[in-house]
């Protein structure tokens, strides 16, 4: 999990501004990332990128992009309040 200070230090991108490409790539590392998880029953890629998505449109879940690690990453909105 990030820590608060990490995440100060992070730009918010609009999924929207990404490539279709790009967002499923990153879609696709998250989902796939050691560690993350998806509850007691089990999902597939596939419903797991669909689940990624809704949040995303839904602006539950954010992607923000670190200039210190260059990394990107996608977090629950509600861990930035």
């Amino acid at each position: 999990m990030e820590e608060y200070s990490e995440l100060m230090h992070c730009v918010e991108v609009p999924w929207q501004q990404l490539s279709a490409q790009a967002l499923d790539g990153l879609i696709d590392e998250f989902v796939t990332r050691d560690g993350t998880d998806y509850g007691e029953q089990e999902m597939s890629t596939q419903a797991r990128n669909q689940q990624v998505r809704e949040l995303l449109a839904q602006n539950r879940a954010v992607i923000l992009f670190s200039h210190e690690s260059g990394q990107c990453n996608i977090v629950a909105r509600e861990k930035l309040a």
